[in-house]
């Protein structure tokens, strides 16, 4: 009996043993996890100020510009069509020439219309022959009625006759005037200055009057004009400034906004919007001597509508949008931060106006503020910085959402 009890007892620990080791062990862990904690809250209290770059805001003036894309569209586009049928006989331009206004183009066979020239006016002089005879014979009707010795109604038809004979003369005038006009259309000359394109008959072809597709097309190449939109947004402002009698400078740019091709101003706004898009069109004259807009161009449009004097500017990228709405971080005395609500005004890229919210002399963060919360305390780079900064808007909300902007 004792050797069974012996044996048993040998064979493992207890197992309040067990449980007591493992008790032991979880007080250890949750004592290292509390330490480890209180350790980190006297870190946090005790945070390295946030290194940023700082701007001051300053007054100045800020151009208010619209910026569309616009389409080169030329005052005149002209495609010459034949008056009357023939031959082609003479093409008398080279193709991309610039021409004049009643320059020579093209020459229809004209001998047939001369021909008919000649026929109509044998006409006119037999019918005016015929109108001689019966005028003749009509006075002497005339001396014969005053005698009695013919009845009234042989005078009466006599001068229906001279009547009849007088409106066919000037049918035969007014042919003759119709060959005339025919064989000046035979001369085909540009209508409106500009440039011919490629030719689009040879001589030795038969055209037709108004035949597709014409002799040739001239494109006026200056001065020209671009067309724009606007949004309806932007439009009270510009229909303002235009009623006003400002003339309202425009500028044309590359479609890359590499480079500055010419400037013109303002001269025309549509009578009506596009539903579909809420937009206006608009159209801008340029004088285009060098020729640096091309027809049906596609290019970008600036249009300087206003400039507003004295106002509040900041560095763009100290402009942030969030949960607030849009908002700057203030530099305050004791190197702390606090958002600053704010109204936005134009702005260029590299600054932007500030209606409401800062005034002159106010710092603002400009860089670093992904970092930053209400009530951060930062360490300010010098305000040089600003230019080199990255523009544009940047998006996101103060850390601590719940703090309450300070009012401007």
């Amino acid at each position: 009996m004792t050797e069974t009890q012996d044996t048993h007892t040998v064979k493992g620990p207890p197992k309040h043993r067990i449980r007591l080791i493992l008790a032991v062990a979880a007080v250890i862990l949750l004592i290292f996890v509390l330490v480890q904690v209180f350790k980190r809250k006297p870190a946090a209290r005790g945070a390295a100020p946030q290194v940023v770059k700082v701007a001051q805001a300053t007054h100045g003036d800020m151009p208010e510009t619209l910026r569309e894309l616009g389409t080169v569209t030329p005052v005149a586009t002209v495609t010459v069509l034949p008056q009357l049928s023939g031959y082609l006989t003479e093409v008398g331009y080279r193709e991309g020439q610039d021409v004049t206004k009643g320059q020579f183009l093209a020459q229809i066979d004209p001998r047939q219309y001369e021909i008919d020239l000649r026929q109509a006016q044998a006409a006119l002089l037999k019918d005016q022959a015929v109108l001689a005879q019966a005028r003749s014979d009509l006075a002497r009707y005339e001396q014969l009625q005053k005698q009695k010795a013919i009845a009234p109604q042989t005078l009466a038809d006599q001068q229906f006759t001279v009547e009849q004979d007088e409106a066919q003369v000037k049918n035969d005038q007014a042919s003759i005037d119709q060959y005339r006009l025919d064989l000046a259309y035979c001369r085909i000359t540009a209508p409106v200055s500009g440039r011919v394109g490629l030719r689009l008959v040879d001589p030795g072809n038969y055209v037709t009057a108004s035949s597709s597709p014409g002799i040739v097309v001239i494109t006026t190449m200056k001065p020209t004009t671009v067309e724009f939109t606007v949004a309806q947004n932007d439009l009270d402002r510009v229909v303002q400034r235009v009623n006003a009698g400002a003339k309202l400078p425009v500028t044309a740019y590359t479609s890359d906004n590499s480079r500055k091709i010419a400037t013109g101003t303002l001269y025309a706004i549509s009578n009506q919007m596009a539903t579909s898009t809420g937009t206006v069109t608009l159209r801008a004259s340029f004088p285009n001597d060098d020729e640096a807009l091309f027809p049906s161009e596609f290019i970008n449009v600036e249009m300087l509508v206003d400039t507003l004097s004295q106002a509040v500017l900041v560095p763009t990228p100290a402009v942030l949008s969030g949960a607030p709405g849009d908002y700057v971080y203030l530099v305050n005395a004791n190197q702390t931060v606090s958002v600053r609500k704010i109204t936005l005004g134009p702005s260029d890229g590299k600054t932007t106006a500030i209606l409401s919210g800062l005034a002159a002399g106010d710092t603002v963060v400009i860089d670093g503020t992904d970092r930053l919360s209400d009530g951060a305390k930062i360490s300010s780079a010098p305000a040089g910085g600003a230019a080199r900064a990255t523009t544009g808007k940047k998006s996101g909300a103060p850390a601590q959402a719940a703090a309450a902007p300070a009012d401007g």
